[in-house]
């Protein structure tokens, strides 16, 4: 099993969508639990433990949990993109400038040749 097919879908992730920060729905998700559940546990913990320390862990939680992709991902590449930009974002900046530069040069040199005064177009039609 690949690294991508573990860790898509079954990464614990903050929910984009969450009640309040997503940290529950993320968590439901991961043990596929209902959302319901998980919510009605925390509050549990809230009235029993006190308002402070089920807050801090929230908010811990919800630091240092990932944002759910916004758009499933699909290959090893993608899930190394996306995770190089949530640990970097100016590097996977750099990273995307690197690939079209490269892009544009290939293009270039196809226009080049196309357009050189030593390409035969009847010999290629």
């Amino acid at each position: 099993m690949s690294r991508v097919d573990r860790n898509i879908g079954s990464g614990l992730y903050r929910s984009r969508n969450g009640a309040i920060l997503g940290v529950c729905k993320g968590i439901a998700a991961y043990f596929d639990l209902s959302v319901f559940w998980v919510r009605f546990f925390a509050f549990l913990l809230l009235i029993f433990t006190g308002i402070w320390p089920v807050m801090i862990f929230y908010f811990i939680a919800a630091l240092i949990m990932k944002p759910a992709p916004v758009i499933p991902l699909g290959s090893e590449e993608e899930y190394e993109f996306y995770d190089s930009y949530l640990h970097s974002r100016k590097g996977a900046t750099q990273r995307l400038m690197r690939r079209y530069r490269d892009l544009e040069h290939r293009i270039r040199r196809m226009e080049d040749t196309v357009t050189g005064t030593e390409f035969n177009w009847g010999n290629k039609l």
